[in-house]
């Protein structure tokens, strides 16, 4: 008999936790779906990167949380790596972010080399296909110098850091072959990149990084930077 009660019991409890169940999922079908469809739309087509270094200073800050268009380069299917199609080719001068093997971790860097390019540094001075770039000094100290560097149709600030050695200033030429790329962060010496991971692989691509959505300053108590929310990271 209590045998009986027992599997009776049971049965309410399933029955209920049931009933609890399909009230929730019907009350909440709207919440569901929004979520579903945010981690999707973040899985393939858009996303947002926060910056934990200063590998890209001047042009994006530490604390900065940078939107990423994912479809800029490729069209995957949700929640995988696999590429249904190509939808365009990193241009130079592009911001990218990328899952570097080479290094174990997500990066964001400058592309400056292209398939098909030779490019080498000689005292920071990039050389690019036998022509070197041009370089405009807009701040210049016992720290440190910013320039504007001319990567063809892109004019973007780069960093010189003189407390730091300049030996990663100079690298003798490389030439890109097909789906790969040469990335550089924009604070010449304190950036991990290319030159000491080697060449990215398109298949490492994740998107192109287009807008700062929002800046939390770090040295003071994480307080917003209105001044940088919504700027565009190529003017």
């Amino acid at each position: 008999m209590a045998k009986k009660e027992a599997t009776k019991t049971s049965s309410l409890t399933l029955s209920n936790v049931s009933l609890i169940s399909h009230k929730a999922l019907k009350n909440n079908w709207g919440l569901i779906l929004f979520l579903a469809c945010l981690f999707t739309m973040r899985s393939s087509f858009a996303d947002w990167y926060r910056v934990p270094s200063g590998s890209m200073l001047p042009t994006i800050e530490i604390g900065d949380q940078i939107t990423v268009n994912k479809m800029a380069y490729d069209l995957r299917i949700p929640f995988t790596e696999y590429s249904l199609m190509r939808t365009g080719e990193p241009k130079r001068g592009d911001i990218v972010v990328f899952q570097s093997a080479a290094a174990d971790e997500l990066l964001i860097k400058r592309v400056l080399g292209l398939p098909g390019d030779t490019i080498a540094m000689e005292n920071e001075i990039l050389t690019i296909n036998g022509e070197p770039l041009s370089y405009s000094v807009t701040f210049d100290n016992t720290n440190a110098l910013l320039a504007i560097e001319q990567l063809g149709e892109v004019n973007h600030a780069i960093r010189i850091d003189k407390k730091r050695s300049g030996a990663s200033g100079n690298f003798a030429s490389v030439h890109i072959p097909a789906d790969y790329y040469l990335m550089m962060g924009d604070n010449r010496r304190n950036s991990a990149d290319s030159r000491f991971y080697g060449l990215v692989p398109r298949n490492e691509l994740k998107g192109k990084a287009h807008h700062v959505a929002y800046s939390l300053d770090y040295d003071e108590h994480y307080l917003p930077r209105s001044e940088r929310f919504g700027k565009s990271l190529y003017r």
